[in-house]
């Protein structure tokens, strides 16, 4: 298997690194389970004290690769649609044990981030995006909803409004907007990302493990992701089996627009 994600460890500083540069670090399969390897990876390492989450390449991740979508029949069997509460729950399970990490986690984002990397992004403590990156939560233009726990985290980031405007148009915006929106901590020019990202984990480091764990906790308990991922898991299902899903698939395939029949 080659590696999809790299991991490194620099003194207590743990690096978890998209390695596919030449389709823009989209997830594939393999790709998110050896993401999920490497987080298991970070909470085994004794001693560390933080985890950076980058890509390497032109992009963080343009998101979801559609062939792993498009190969759910071969890998879960013919009736997989009927599955999807399972399917939904394979790929949360890789995002809360990244949010669940009692490490602090800080996602440095550069070029796109998109679909299912903004998922990812979103199960981080911190976001950090080189100027000009661009990132959204497309879903709803494929017959879909973010039901990796972006629906969810997304609106416990930004508030029920501007969730709704993001998730119902699936439009991308800038890092700038995002910024100012809350979705990322700060905004800086593409090559100091690396150094920012650093800066900021040191500056972690001054305090106390056991209180920013504590306090991570603390933070992260304050709202029902549970239930909110439970209610992803439902949507997405029923979704799974419309011919809007399906003509969302193909047009984005074929690079046409869609033709939605509520259906």
């Amino acid at each position: 298997m080659s590696d999809l994600v790299i991991t490194r460890q620099r003194d207590a500083l743990f690096e978890i690194v998209l390695n596919r540069p030449d389709k823009r670090n989209a997830l594939s399969a393999d790709m998110f389970r050896q993401f999920d390897a490497a987080v298991v990876r970070a909470n085994r390492t004794p001693g560390l004290r933080a985890v950076l989450i980058r890509g390497e390449g032109e992009s963080f991740s343009a998101g979801i690769d559609v062939s792993s979508l498009l190969g759910l029949a071969q890998s879960h069997g013919p009736h997989w649609q009927q599955r999807m509460r399972a399917i939904t729950d394979e790929y949360q399970g890789v995002l809360n044990r990244l949010e669940r990490l009692e490490l602090p986690t800080i996602a440095l984002l550069h070029g796109h981030c998109l679909g299912l990397a903004m998922e990812l992004a979103l199960a981080c403590d911190l976001r950090l995006a080189a100027e000009g990156t661009l990132l959204g939560l497309p879903e709803a233009r494929l017959g879909m909803i973010p039901d990796v726990g972006g629906t969810t985290r997304l609106t416990r980031l930004v508030g029920p409004a501007r969730a709704k405007e993001l998730i119902f148009t699936g439009r991308r915006f800038d890092a700038a907007t995002a910024e100012r929106w809350g979705i990322v901590n700060d905004v800086t020019p593409r090559d100091q990302l690396l150094a920012r990202g650093d800066e900021l984990a040191a500056e972690i480091m001054e305090a106390a493990p056991l209180a920013v764990g504590m306090a991570k906790r603390v933070i992260d308990g304050l709202a029902d992701i549970d239930r909110g991922l439970m209610l992803e898991g439902w949507a997405q299902s029923q979704l799974f089996s419309t011919e809007d899903f399906l003509e969302g698939a193909q047009a984005f395939m074929m690079r046409r627009p869609p033709q939605w029949r509520g259906k």
